[in-house]
């Protein structure tokens, strides 16, 4: 059985990828709770096993003491003499015990205990290597579905893209290919959880990522992402070299790197947006493919006032709002676009209002100098001589 169980050990270790001494460990602890029953009134138990050929061994370990109050643990020194002449006060003694007829608890015992470890180990694993790789692209193979999450085949575990990280109106098959944002890893009482997600704007990202080699090289950085999974996304992006243009690197030649991306998301629409310091130049980029007019801000409010022509006014607001939504998340101002003649109208309306406020402050002080004329009329006049 010994010399079995090290070869167990060493197969079950080349396999799965842990450390031998973790199961060593951890067949010796299972041992001793053993040898406790067969040595119930013995406190201090040692199990050994010898990881080159697997031979076992029980020590009951005894404190050497003048006077004994807890024989499970201690004994005379005239005791300890008998089995130790070099033992002293104070010291340890090791009374090696015969394992034999141990062999089928032993090995019902390690076998239960591997079981278990290589369970634990392997989720430590998972937990381990996955959570290093939060924010990575993973590839899998769909398994099935349930609930309406899918399972995700990803090597070494599964992975569930939940209902809630789909992009609306994409659906898979079992055996579909998929390439996903890892989003988390969850421990829970089944074990851990690999949650990964295709509506997350950092997906995006790590696509361009992987197709524009400016990128992947630090040249072009992505400054923002914002997305309405299935519809739009727009990217920010900036280029630490005066000579690379970063939305001529995300588009590649005649389109080629962002239509990658664009196939790998079924055909969702991109903006790429050449990012900027100034607001004003940010926010009329971040509204294409709408041509911006005139824009204001307020900085103390971080607003932003947006005139485009009659023509453009509904392709600024996009369906439903998004695109001026999208806009306002990427930029991080609030946005009120206007019309050419709606804003026409607004102007005029405030110039007559400031014509007939205008108006009637010139009335009043009219009026008020009129009213302080006839006032001096009415005031009698001074007799000087009569005074005198």
């Amino acid at each position: 059985m010994n010399h079995e169980l090290i070869t167990v050990i060493d197969q079950i270790c080349k396999e799965k990828g842990i450390s031998k001494d973790v199961l060593l460990e951890a067949v010796e602890s299972a041992l001793v709770s053993a040898a406790r029953k067969k040595f119930p009134e013995n406190e201090n138990i040692k199990v050994k096993v010898n990881p080159k050929n697997g031979k076992i061994s029980i020590h009951l370990i005894y404190q050497v003491v003048e006077e004994v109050e807890n024989p499970g643990n201690q004994m005379t020194l005239e005791e300890a003499k008998d089995l130790d002449p070099s033992a002293e006060i104070g010291g340890e003694v090791d009374i090696l015990q015969d394992f034999e007829g141990y062999g089928r608890i032993a090995a019902q015992t390690a076998k239960q205990v591997i079981v278990q470890r290589v369970k634990e180990a392997e989720r430590d694993i998972i937990v381990n290597e996955y959570s290093g790789r939060i924010g990575d692209l993973v590839n899998g193979i769909v398994m099935r579905q349930e609930k309406g999450n899918y399972i995700i085949d990803i090597g070494k575990t599964e992975a569930v893209l939940p209902v809630r990280e789909q992009a609306p109106r994409e659906s898979y098959k079992q055996g579909d290919r998929v390439r996903a944002y890892l989003l988390d890893v969850r421990t829970t009482n089944k074990g851990p959880q690999i949650v990964l997600s295709r509506s997350n704007p950092e997906l995006v990202s790590r696509l361009f990522e992987m197709e524009v080699p400016e990128i992947y090289e630090k040249i072009v950085e992505i400054k923002g992402a914002v997305r309405e999974a299935g519809d739009r996304t727009k990217i920010a992006v900036y280029s630490k070299d005066s000579a690379v243009d970063p939305v001529g690197a995300c588009v590649g030649m005649k389109g080629s790197r962002v239509q990658a991306v664009v196939r790998e998301l079924r055909g969702e629409k991109i903006d790429i947006i050449p990012w900027t310091e100034d607001p004003i130049q940010f926010i009329s980029k971040a509204l294409s493919p709408a041509t911006v007019e005139k824009v204001a801000v307020d900085e103390d409010e971080k607003s932003a006032l947006v005139i485009v022509s009659d023509t453009q006014l509904s392709l600024a607001i996009g369906k439903k709002g998004q695109n001026v939504r999208l806009a306002a998340k990427l930029t991080g101002w609030k946005i009120d676009i206007y019309s050419e003649s709606e804003y026409d109208k607004m102007t005029q309306k405030d110039r007559e209002k400031e014509i007939e406020e205008a108006i009637a402050r010139e009335s009043r002080l009219l009026e008020e100098a009129q009213a302080a004329d006839a006032g001096s009329a009415d005031a009698p006049e001074t007799d000087d001589e009569g005074a005198a």
